[in-house]
């Protein structure tokens, strides 16, 4: 992991700290890190935030799941559950909501240093996202032709967005609707420390890990304003085994459910065998 908030004085993305939405250009930091380990095979790149609240009641319900959906009707028309994120100057908000507002936009870039030569680490955007949602709960809106720049029309971007939805990337399958880093971001998180997978890196050599053992360096297009509530950002490089990935919170889920029962069961054992032998017949005793 690689916290890269810049709340330390000594941070190289300390300067970056009271970034805003709309800063032109985007403040960029370099952190320099080292692997003591190969990592052998696919690696996953998630960013991490933490103290960011999107189990929030207001929050979670603040977005039009018909118009993600790719209904006309609700493009131009917003549900009311987007307020107060649903229009901007008269024009209707797409993707409306508060969720979809406060989007995560710092860009994440990874290099192998060699001989002090900088070697890039192909990202891969695609395949982030679940089937389902990327195929069935997200879709652009339909009309005559696939411009989605005309499909749009009539709509404004969110407030804190640099540009509009249909202006995400430049590949049609991964724009608008269907983007999938805004479809990551638009699953919400259960608790207010939660990481969202941002990219892939794939092994392409059998014989050669992932990523080697050595020197790194992640360059940070700092976008993304946390210091408001003290949060705090990070990268986190993760790969899996034949037993999957590393996630602790069901193990601790399932072992701390497991021992609640545990004890129940010896309470209920004790009170059954101290209390269970009474006479229960109606019969009246002479």
């Amino acid at each position: 992991q690689i916290d890269y908030t810049g709340t330390e004085p000594f941070s190289p993305c300390n300067k970056c700290l009271n970034v805003s939405w709309d800063s032109t250009p985007p403040c960029t930091c370099t952190i320099n890190f080292t692997l003591d380990h190969s990592f052998e095979s696919n690696v996953f790149m998630y960013y991490g935030l933490s103290n960011f609240y999107q189990n929030h009641r207001r929050y979670v319900k603040s977005r039009d799941d018909s118009q993600l959906n790719g209904d006309n009707s609700s493009l131009l028309n917003p549900s009311k559950e987007c307020e107060p994120y649903r229009t901007n100057k008269d024009k209707p908000i797409a993707p409306c909501g508060a969720i979809a507002n406060s989007m995560f936009n710092d860009t994440l870039e990874l290099y192998r240093i060699d001989n002090n030569t900088k070697i890039p680490i192909t990202l891969i955007k695609k395949g982030i996202a679940w089937w389902t949602d990327k195929n069935v709960k997200f879709r652009n809106p339909t009309g005559d032709g696939n411009n989605l720049t005309a499909l749009f029309q009539g709509t404004t971007k969110p407030i804190n967005w640099p540009k509009p939805v249909y202006m995400l990337d430049t590949e049609p399958d991964n724009n608008g609707f269907i983007n999938e880093d805004f479809i990551v971001w638009m699953r919400t998180a259960a608790l207010p420390t939660f990481r969202k997978l941002y990219r892939l890196i794939e092994r392409k050599d059998s014989l050669q890990p992932t990523l080697q053992a050595g020197r790194y360096s992640l360059e940070i297009a700092y976008n993304y304003p946390v210091h408001s509530f003290d949060g705090r950002k990070r990268m986190i490089l993760s790969t899996i085994s034949w037993m999957g990935g590393k996630n602790p919170f069901l193990g601790i889920a399932y072992i701390t459910v497991g021992s609640i029962c545990f004890f129940l069961g010896v309470v209920l054992l004790i009170i059954h065998h101290r209390y269970g032998n009474r006479n229960t017949s109606a019969d009246i005793p002479n």
